[in-house]
């Protein structure tokens, strides 16, 4: 056990008390019907753990990135998943850092009480992917108001969610000195806005991950959401997606681990030729690489996550971090499927519904390329590609 692991021992505890009261017959029947975890959702919000990272000023934990990264682990290994929520976690640090103190005092409180839901965070556009400079959904101030017009696409909890992160373009991108000047963030209520010039249409999965597309014709937002100052909001939102790529990455290696447990314990207990499969080399094997692979990567998001907390540049090492885990917890999944053979399929065992979730990590919210991409030109001084 790592010394981060071991720091936050009664928060690990904690958690999977929790998730016990979700198992596995909880989320299929969610899986079945594509509805959203409402219940587990308020069980995390009453006990307080997606607000960990709001100050006590503001009703939370006060604790940092380590903590978070505890608490989605353990949702994950217990067989639960964090997906309908952790935005909570990323989204509000953006108001944190630069909101102003009327904003901070006007919704952190709420959020941390769970009042308010701040989990929808909308960057992503159809044209743009994550090119994130190349956003065209435009806000243009007039009077005392933004009037939005535009189009995003994949944004998660965007129907479950009363507060979102908006990332629009204020400035046109030919118009600025470079590519992510012009950017701004505004904070949207979702309340107000659905209706009144936001329309949400569900897109349908594989997975139950209440993803959905946004349509903007002459929304109207407040001047006073916008956060920080106009035209500044692409550096106002990286720290959000180092925060976002090492929570995820901890969410996979709780993935890893649900994996190698099942599959461990699978391998035990199941006897084929009047002796447990576990006992052949062939099937035991691949679940002690899947614990190598998991283990290792467990060690690099505890090293981005502590570089977080301490407010060290950690872009690469939040990437890095992401990758690792996100493949250590495909191929703990394969081998889980592998190990289980045709019960792996069956919906009663959990293995099948893991196995969809835990692949969407290697697309989201960055895929592997770009990561690949970033250190080969951050971390090795190579010239870019794009």
């Amino acid at each position: 056990m790592s010394a981060r692991q071991e720091s936050y021992a009664d928060i690990r505890e904690a958690v999977r008390r929790l998730c016990s009261h979700f198992p596995g017959e909880y989320w299929q029947g969610l899986d079945q019907d594509r509805a959203y975890p409402k219940d587990f959702v308020n069980a995390l919000t009453e006990g307080g753990f997606l607000s960990v990272l709001i100050p006590e000023e503001y009703g939370g934990s006060g604790l940092g990135l380590q903590a978070a990264t505890a608490v989605l682990e353990e949702i994950h290994r217990s067989g639960c998943n964090g997906g309908a929520c952790h935005a909570q976690m990323y989204t509000m640090g953006t108001v944190l850092k630069h909101g102003s103190k009327e904003q901070k005092e006007a919704y952190l409180p709420k959020v941390a009480s769970g009042e308010l839901r701040l989990q929808a965070f909308g960057v992503t556009e159809p044209s743009a992917g994550t090119d994130t400079t190349r956003i065209r959904t435009f806000a243009e101030r007039v009077g005392d108001k933004y009037v939005i017009n535009g189009q995003k696409i994949w944004i998660s909890r965007a129907e479950h969610s009363d507060l979102m992160v908006l990332l629009v373009r204020t400035t046109p991108r030919e118009e600025c000195a470079k590519p992510s000047d012009g950017l701004s963030v505004l904070l949207v209520d979702m309340r107000e806005a659905v209706g009144r010039g936001l329309t949400i249409q569900p897109i349908r999965t594989m997975l139950n991950h209440a993803t959905t597309e946004l349509f903007f014709d002459d929304l109207e937002v407040p001047a006073e959401n916008l956060i920080g100052e106009e035209g500044k909001g692409f550096r106002y939102i990286l720290s959000g997606m180092n925060a976002e790529r090492i929570l995820i990455a901890s969410e996979c290696i709780g993935d890893g681990r649900f994996f190698v447990d099942r599959a461990s314990a699978y391998a035990r207990d199941r006897n084929v030729f009047g002796r447990p499969i576990g006992q052949n080399q062939g099937v035991q094997f691949p679940i002690a690489r899947a614990h190598i692979q998991v283990m290792a990567a467990s060690e690099m998001v505890d090293k981005a996550a502590s570089m977080f907390d301490a407010n060290v540049d950690c872009g690469t090492e939040a990437n890095i971090a992401k990758l690792l885990a996100s493949e250590a917890s495909w191929f703990a999944a394969d081998t889980c499927i592998q190990t289980h053979g045709g019960f792996g399929f069956a919906e009663e065992y959990d293995v099948e519904r893991k196995f969809r979730e835990t692949r969407l990590y290697q697309v989201a919210p960055i895929s592997t390329n770009l990561i690949l991409s970033h250190v080969a030109t951050h971390a090795l001084g190579l010239p870019k590609s794009f």
